[in-house]
């Protein structure tokens, strides 16, 4: 059985800059076919047009599905089944798909219409990553133009208009397994600092705050592009274990990290089978929430059990499922973590290895 295709939902008051996020995402799509979904009711096509005009042989207009019919939350069956059916028919499948909605609708029956018979088998829900705003949600607006949000929410009539903003946006921050906050760059540090503070204290235990200038983010922190993909994994043992080299072979790690993504590391833990992979599921949930860990992916050998199990998680949500026999592969786990710079590699790796 083929791997599944991750599916990643980014949602976010509009102006909260999810076009930038994506349109950043794409242009350093590294190779990575990202098939999109796009779900702005309202102002239709603005979105569409500026990501079709990214100039980047990844995302070709092929690759842009533009959901016109309104809210997704209510034309799931109508719109998106087909939709993601129509993309997984297609011979050269995406290697990740990417669904951005209006953030005025909560994303749980767009997470849970990837259950979908023709569609459970195929994709997995990498999971949903929120976009805030920083500098209106630090002076406690939830977006920079109130009046254009509530404009857009006026033009579905499929939505709840009772609603205060303020509560859509605690639903955001609820449902998130990764908060991106935006617009840093418009904060003073300490500023930035309590607004992540903040937030972390009211989405769920596990979920990341992650501060963003202009939608800046690694692809892989993002989306966990090709992590655990074994052809990778060496090299990136490497470019994050640079400090054990002389100065003058930096050059390829500061490449890796242009875009001022220093402050993300990832390694890498190997250890030997487990012998219960729904504990293991658990305990890997356990060391998320213990520690700053934004991502964690990669392939688990399960006592017993002839196939590998692939494993990934963003914040507290965690995944696994069976794909294929490990063949010429040496049946150990291995798991890339990624987080903010300053991990505690000895302390998750010791947890990881218990």
């Amino acid at each position: 059985m083929p791997a599944k295709i991750p599916a990643t939902v980014v949602t976010g008051f509009l102006g909260a800059g999810k076009t930038t996020l994506i349109r950043h995402m794409l242009q350093n799509a590294q190779g990575k076919r990202i098939a999109l979904i796009i779900n702005e009711f309202g102002d239709l096509g603005v979105d569409g047009d500026i990501l079709k005009g990214c100039g980047d042989e990844v995302c070709s207009e092929d690759d842009i599905v533009e959901l016109s019919n309104g809210c997704i939350c209510c034309t799931v069956a109508d719109d998106f089944i087909p939709t993601m059916e129509a993309l997984l028919a297609r011979d050269v499948k995406p290697d990740h798909i990417v669904i951005e909605t209006s953030g005025l609708a909560l994303p749980q029956p767009l997470v849970r219409a990837f259950n979908w018979p023709g569609i459970s088998t195929k994709v997995t829900v990498d999971g949903v990553v929120t976009v805030v705003d920083g500098r209106a949600v630090h002076d406690g607006q939830f977006a920079h133009n109130v009046a254009a949000v509530d404009a857009q929410r006026a033009m579905d009539e499929n939505l709840d208009h009772e609603t205060p903003l303020s509560e859509l946006f605690e639903d955001q921050i609820a449902c998130a397994d990764m908060i991106v906050v935006n617009k840093t760059d418009l904060l003073a540090a300490d500023e930035a600092e309590a607004l992540t503070g903040r937030l972390k204290s009211e989405a769920r235990a596990g979920v990341q705050v992650v501060k963003a200038a202009m939608g800046a983010l690694p692809v892989d922190v993002l989306l966990g592009q090709g992590i655990g993909a074994e052809s990778d994994l060496e090299a990136r043992h490497e470019i994050h274990h640079h400090h054990h080299h002389d100065d003058e072979d930096d050059d390829h790690h500061d490449h890796a990290h242009e875009h001022g993504h220093d402050e993300f590391e990832s390694f890498v833990v190997t250890r030997g089978e487990v012998t219960d992979a729904k504990a293991f599921a658990e305990q890997v949930a356990d060391v998320i929430r213990a520690h700053d860990i934004l991502r964690l992916k990669g392939f688990v050998a399960v006592a017993g059990k002839p196939m590998r199990l692939t494993l990934q998680a963003v914040g507290p949500r965690v995944d696994t499922y069976f794909d294929q026999p490990f063949g010429a592969t040496p049946r150990q786990t291995r798991l890339v973590v990624i987080g903010e710079a300053g991990l505690d590699r000895a302390g998750i790796t010791d947890a990881l290895l218990r």
